[in-house]
């Protein structure tokens, strides 16, 4: 009787693991004829980018305009104070306003958009 039993597990163990591949292949050969083209994708994502370029770079001159009100305000009351390091404060606050406008400008000329 347990040998019966042992041939009837084995079998079905054999069965199994027939249907898990043949389950598999289907799941295999089902996704490969519903693949697309990646290149599709790859232009549609590219227009999406440059449709937004223009308008992350307006969003950039506006904070480089925006950070130089807020140094020119800061330097201005350094220097009424007449704190001594004046000219430390206005270059790092300038110099990051000037960072943005150059940064957005050469993105967008080195990219072409």
């Amino acid at each position: 009787m347990k040998k019966n039993t042992l041939k009837v597990k084995e079998t079905l163990q054999r069965a199994s693991r027939w249907v898990s591949t043949l389950i598999g292949l289907i799941i295999v050969a089902g996704q490969a004829a519903f693949a697309q083209d990646g290149n599709a994708g790859i232009n549609q994502a590219t227009s999406q980018v440059k449709s937004y370029f223009d308008t992350g770079t307006n969003l950039m001159y506006a904070i480089g305009a925006i950070i130089g009100l807020v140094g020119a305000i800061k330097v201005y009351k350094k220097w009424n104070d007449g704190e001594h390091d004046t000219g430390k404060v206005a270059s790092s606050w300038f110099g990051s306003c000037i960072f943005l406008v150059v940064v957005a400008t050469v993105l967008k000329s080195f990219f072409g958009v």
